[in-house]
């Protein structure tokens, strides 16, 4: 797989710095039941880095220790960790929001049959990856049959209360293919709400759109097919400071499944440690505890563009 980070290291994207910790996005792993064309993490079912037991309990004491609200789960397929279940009714039991970006596919795999009505019954909001509400798109950018299985993980969902009750969140992401921006998430939402409506009877609460990062499995393949400065240059002109203020790393920390602090989920997969300069040594989060992160600088390469292009992207969709 060709690397794109010695393209990404020289930039002249704006210095941000960090304000108050909110969210701790925890990495369980890059074992995943799929294995998608957009896929920043480079998750398959091949992968084997799993988080430990003992790396779990230093994630739940740094929660408690810096009193974070919300806990980010993500993977790979991040219910495929032995120790998911056990992570989430103790984050709940302290309070903590839990979301868990699932793939959906997941909960139809042998032994996680169970997995949807866990969620339901921890309340866990749950984002769930939909790039498209058609059938040929999806397939073509995460594998065939993918959209069937998705269709039935989104309908068990549904039967488990997500997208009917209030207290029990279900967001999908749409992502886009090609080299190309997400159109308007407004104008997007409600056509997937009465697509899936209509056809399956599929209800959800918003639609994310998210910008596909020029790194790992798709800056590879931007490589490969000659897109890469096509697309760096997209980013870059579509560039909008308005959006510097909500990115998600100001008040994000994100971990990876050994335990060590990155900026974002993207700088975690660029191995570009938290708020320092390339090829600096990482910080473990037993290292943090004590640590006051306000005010902090945010390490920044040229795929931070990606952020605040159009109407902007974060895990929590647009931003503007």
């Amino acid at each position: 797989m060709k690397d794109t980070f010695d393209l990404l290291v020289e930039t002249d994207f704006p210095r941000i710095k960090r304000t108050q910790l909110e969210t701790l996005q925890v990495n369980l792993g890059y074992l995943c039941n799929q294995q998608c064309l957009h896929c920043h993490v480079d998750a398959s079912p091949r992968r084997k880095e799993i988080m430990s037991a003992e790396t779990i309990a230093d994630v739940l004491n740094f929660l408690q220790r810096q009193n974070i609200k919300t806990l980010d789960l993500t993977g790979g397929a991040p219910e495929m960790n032995p120790g998911f279940f056990s992570l989430v009714e103790q984050a709940t039991a302290m309070g903590v929001h839990v979301i868990d970006r699932c793939n959906l596919t997941v909960l139809l795999e042998k032994g996680y049959e169970k997995t949807a009505a866990f969620l339901a019954q921890n309340k866990v909001e749950v984002v769930a990856s939909m790039p498209c509400y058609l059938q040929e798109n999806v397939d073509a950018q995460r594998g065939k049959g993918v959209f069937d299985h998705s269709i039935e993980g989104l309908k068990l969902l549904n039967e488990n209360g997500y997208g009917v009750d209030p207290q029990l969140q279900l967001n999908l992401v749409y992502n886009p293919q090609g080299i190309n921006l997400p159109p308007s998430q407004n104008v997007l939402e409600p056509a997937y709400k009465k697509e899936l409506k209509q056809r399956f009877d599929i209800s959800f609460n918003n639609l994310y759109t998210i910008t596909n990062m020029p790194i790992k499995r798709f800056g590879s393949t931007l490589l490969s097919k000659g897109l890469f400065e096509e697309y760096m240059q997209l980013l870059k002109s579509s560039y909008q400071k308005d959006n510097l203020s909500g990115l998600m790393c100001r008040t994000t920390l994100s971990v990876d499944w050994l335990g060590y602090t990155y900026d974002c989920d993207f700088n975690q997969m660029l191995g570009l440690p938290a708020g320092l300069a390339v090829g600096a040594e990482k910080t473990h989060i037993n290292d943090l505890l004590q640590s006051e992160l306000k005010g902090g600088d945010i390490a920044i390469m040229d795929h931070c563009y990606g952020c605040t292009a159009g109407q902007g992207s974060s895990c929590g969709g647009a931003l503007i």
